[in-house]
């Protein structure tokens, strides 16, 4: 279930940098890609959360904090994007530095 979080988190990175190239240079990134980036990390964070509730004496507490805190960014960004605000590329950067963060200290965890 971990090595499938792991997975499922380095599709939603690719995912979330195709929209972060196309708001840094002022273009829409595509309805299904910000659909599937979404999905794909909601899903990873899902079995993460599960992997957590599995093993509670010994699960990854710094990078379930970090994609949760992502997560609430991820949540503002897809409303202000519902909304049709210009797209916020500091919350962006911090959003995307979170996950990083996160699926770094998910790999340690994994494989260290």
């Amino acid at each position: 279930m971990l090595y499938l979080a792991i997975a499922l988190f380095a599709v939603a990175a690719v995912l979330g940098l195709t929209i972060l190239v196309k708001w840094l240079t002022h273009k829409n990134a595509p309805r299904g890609v910000v659909y599937s980036h979404g999905l794909v990390a909601a899903t990873g964070l899902v079995l993460l959360a599960v992997f957590a509730l599995q093993h509670p004496d010994n699960f990854p507490k710094v990078s379930l904090i970090l994609f949760v805190i992502a997560a609430l960014g991820g949540f503002y960004l897809f409303f202000q994007d519902t909304i049709k605000k210009s797209n916020p590329v500091a919350i962006a950067l911090v959003h995307a530095l979170l996950a990083v963060s996160g699926f770094v200290a998910l790999l340690l965890f994994a494989f260290a």
